[in-house]
């Protein structure tokens, strides 16, 4: 963890603990909002060993997978506009990490692979992230984290189409 990101954390403490206590502090979204900033301080700081950010860690992840994802899917599934997934993979592809290649059944479709290299990375950079995530609910047990990680999947993914 940088310095950087500590100094952040104590300093917004005093202000954080006093406007707690304003309405909107118990809004689900706003809720869901600072935990996400929260948790993009520590990922971000976490890939930054391995020269990636939320994002592009995103789109190589889902490269590593089997689904074998277009473009298209990436940016929707990321909710992303076409041209930042293009970017992200265009700066993955100049460092080795993802091959673009023709979809199976229409081969202007360009689907987004993980190379051997790009795998080896997404490991290490998983585990670096899968440490964040423990720090940043540390003060959950394992229980509530299975938890919210439940309702945070039944929320996103069933019957909000929006959410996809």
């Amino acid at each position: 963890m940088t310095q950087q990101v500590n100094d952040a954390a104590e300093c917004s403490v005093g202000t954080a603990t006093r406007l707690a206590e304003s309405s909107i502090s118990t809004d689900i979204g706003f809720l869901l909002a600072k935990l996400h900033a929260a948790g993009s301080v520590l990922n971000n700081a976490a890939l930054a060993e391995f020269g990636l950010k939320e994002r592009s860690y995103s789109v190589l992840a889902l490269a590593c997978g089997a689904l074998g994802p277009t473009q298209r899917e990436l940016a929707e599934f990321l909710s992303l506009d076409p041209s930042q997934i293009v970017a992200l993979i265009d700066e993955l592809e100049q460092r080795g990490l993802v091959e673009r290649k023709p979809g199976i059944s229409d081969r202007r479709q360009k689907l987004v692979a993980a190379t051997k290299g790009g795998r080896t990375l997404h490991a290490a950079a998983r585990k670096a992230t899968q440490a964040a995530e423990a720090r940043q609910l540390e003060m959950l047990t394992r229980e509530e984290v299975a938890s919210l990680r439940s309702i945070l999947c039944k929320a996103v993914w069933s019957g909000n189409p929006s959410g996809r």
